[in-house]
């Protein structure tokens, strides 16, 4: 080919790729708007409700009943209940999720990986209805049983809790295990040249080298047992007690929402622009995780060449 043949190849235009850059780009203004949109439908009924109940009664109280009469805005008992099982979730999840990244990253076959994965990436799809009724008729029941000494309530913080981190555990070990085979094999084979085994390795090479994914990994699940509705309402119940005791029924902020939700607080009341305020709030907590997430992961990110 010419040099002029070569030119005019590299000038024609590509029009596939501006149609690939037009729809992502699209993808990327849908993902802004939608949230842009979340936040302007929270904004107004959370300002009109802060005009009525003042910030020093919402955060400044531990008494939590704004369906009821005379209501009450103490928020607390709800952000202790999503921050208790949140955490209960996570001391299930994160075990359990690195143990199988680390699992099908560092130990199973190719083959094994193929089958495994996908069957793991199966339990986020199981309706988190069906993870609320088991806690409330088979996990409670058993902990009953074999715990006696817990005193645990049909309704309980503890089942809820487990049952969350069940439901998150594909999440970390999913994203932790793309973290972990995207670690160059040459680190691996420099630390097994010098004599380490197989668990040393991936304890103390390919885990600290996908740090920055797995703990992106970790936020996002924190971020998705925060928000969770069906499971903790119909294990966790709807008590707003201020509690660190897990054994007692509590409802958490995404329990609440769907309880007065429900139709029991009549429009353009306080009560149920109560449902926003408290929905700003989880929204807040939230975005402050995600943005945590994002700069953990620009401070600790290892790159390869």
């Amino acid at each position: 080919m010419s040099g002029a043949s070569r030119s005019l190849a590299r000038s024609r235009p590509r029009y596939g790729e501006y149609v690939v850059k037009a729809v992502l780009m699209l993808a990327a203004l849908v993902s802004i708007a939608t949230t842009i949109g979340i936040v302007a439908a929270l904004l107004e009924p959370t300002i009109e409700f802060f005009g009525e109940v003042s910030l020093g009664e919402f955060f400044g109280s531990t008494t939590w009943g704004p369906l009821f009469s005379p209501p009450a805005f103490g928020v607390w008992p709800i952000i202790v209940a999503t921050v208790e099982i949140t955490l209960i979730a996570v001391v299930v999840a994160v075990p359990l999720g690195l143990a199988a990244a680390i699992y099908l990253s560092e130990y199973a076959s190719v083959r094994t990986r193929k089958i495994f994965k996908p069957v793991l990436e199966v339990l986020a799809g199981v309706p988190t209805v069906v993870f609320g009724f088991f806690a409330l008729t088979f996990v409670t029941p058993v902990l009953r049983d074999v715990f006696p000494f817990l005193d645990l309530e049909a309704k309980n913080a503890l089942s809820a809790g487990l049952l969350v981190g069940v439901m998150i555990v594909p999440i970390v070990a999913s994203l932790s295990e793309d973290s972990m085979a995207a670690v160059p094999n040459g680190l691996r084979e420099g630390s097994y040249a010098l004599g380490a085994s197989k668990m040393l390795t991936s304890v103390r090479v390919v885990v600290p080298a996908a740090f920055s994914g797995i703990v992106a990994a970790i936020i996002l699940a924190v971020s998705r047992a925060a928000g969770e509705t069906m499971i903790v309402a119909i294990a966790g119940g709807f008590k707003s007690v201020f509690t660190l005791y897990p054994g007692n029924e509590m409802a958490t902020m995404a329990a609440f929402i769907a309880q007065a939700g429900s139709g029991d607080a009549s429009v353009g009341s306080v009560a149920y622009k109560t449902i926003f305020a408290v929905g700003s709030l989880l929204f807040i907590m939230t975005f402050a995780m995600n943005y945590l997430s994002a700069r953990m992961v620009q401070k600790y990110r290892e790159v390869y060449d």
